[in-house]
């Protein structure tokens, strides 16, 4: 993944924030939407693009676009700071390739320490009823 070129292909719109602010906060739009194409993209490779496609599905649009909004600060050069470091992050987790697991049993020593628990809390509970009269 190339970050260079990948912020390059970002589309910014600017849109009306909710947050504080006051009437300035009528006045000005310091919310940042960022688009990004995932399909277009010259920054990610074919296999890097499909492996996205497969673990963001919930967050890509039907036309390919991955949209994320900031409107955390009064300042719009600030939420497009944070909003362009929440993209980048976004992929970079979802490109890494998990490691696959392992089966391991338990020890002898842990299989021997779970019999024994369950043992005492049986006599624990058989010692609580009160006595068979035959």
């Amino acid at each position: 993944m190339n970050t260079e070129v990948l912020i390059s292909e970002l589309k910014f719109k600017a849109i009306r924030s909710s947050g504080p602010g006051g009437q300035h906060v009528n006045k000005t739009a310091s919310k940042v939407e960022v688009s990004f194409h995932l399909d277009a993209s010259q920054a990610l490779s074919e296999s890097e693009k499909e492996r996205l496609r497969n673990k963001l599905s919930s967050k890509i649009s039907s036309e390919g676009f991955i949209t994320l909004q900031c409107g955390e600060t009064r300042s719009q050069h600030r939420n497009k700071g944070i909003v362009i470091e929440r993209l980048i992050t976004l992929l970079q987790q979802n490109l890494k390739v998990a490691k696959p697991r392992k089966k391991t049993k338990p020890s002898r020593g842990a299989i021997e320490r779970r019999l024994k628990s369950k043992k005492e809390n049986a006599l624990k509970k058989s010692n609580r009823k009160p006595p068979k009269i035959e």
